[in-house]
């Protein structure tokens, strides 16, 4: 019962990211597969999986090929219920898929302006008020979550597939020290010094860039630990 997931650069795919996350913190057995999001064989390592065309994408222990995101995670919660990838409340798992909905189909102004990189940390960043915008949902929307939490340290107490698909906000939010209450950063904290973020990030290290791909023209620092 073991799945292949394929997925990109480490450093910068946040959606990468959220694929690996969602097999790997529930315990889910997989092989990682590598795709040339920057090398230029995108398009060939993908072939295979046609009509999957992004990464992440997984294919089944079946041989069925899954693309995107929501559609992968709601496949792994059917197909491995023992995990509790959602929360175990109706209400709460209901609003979980909320936030999860939105977060793939919102937050254009921070995804574009913070490309997600997780080498280091921009000093001086300017958020423009768009981003200050999105800014204040993820403010709403985390404190509605936090009215349906148990005990724990996560949107919902325990850690569900909401947090995975919040995980590159925080490595975002992180990384170009967006300003943030102090209930925000330390869930943003949280989720940097988890051991399985950690050890995603030291992965991608390995990969040494010149040029770096998204230089913000800003001071770097380096990544908090």
């Amino acid at each position: 019962m073991t799945y292949d997931l394929y997925i990109g650069d480490r450093t910068f795919s946040s959606w990468s990211l959220r694929g690996w996350l969602m097999m790997e913190k529930f315990n889910i057995p997989h092989r990682v597969n590598m795709i040339g999001l920057y090398g230029g064989t995108m398009a060939e390592d993908m072939a295979a999986l046609a009509p999957a065309r992004l990464v992440p994408a997984m294919r089944t222990p079946d041989g069925t090929v899954v693309g995107e995101s929501l559609a992968m995670a709601e496949t792994l919660a059917e197909d491995h219920p023992q995990a509790q990838m959602w929360p175990a409340a109706p209400n709460a798992r209901a609003t979980a898929r909320w936030l999860c909905a939105e977060m793939v189909g919102g937050f254009h102004a921070l995804r574009s302006a913070c490309p997600m990189q997780l080498q280091h940390v921009n000093v001086g960043f300017t958020a423009s008020d768009a981003v200050k915008a999105d800014i204040a949902r993820l403010e709403t929307l985390w404190a509605h979550a936090a009215t349906f939490k148990s005990e724990g340290p996560w949107l919902f107490g325990d850690y569900t597939l909401a947090d995975v698909f919040y995980a590159p906000v925080c490595a975002r939010i992180v990384g170009y020290e967006l300003p943030v209450s102090d209930a925000i950063r330390t869930y943003c904290t949280a989720t940097v010094e988890d051991a399985a973020f950690k050890s995603w990030r030291a992965e991608g290290l390995k990969t040494i860039y010149d040029p770096f791909p998204y230089d913000m023209g800003t001071t770097t620092a380096d990544w908090p630990t």
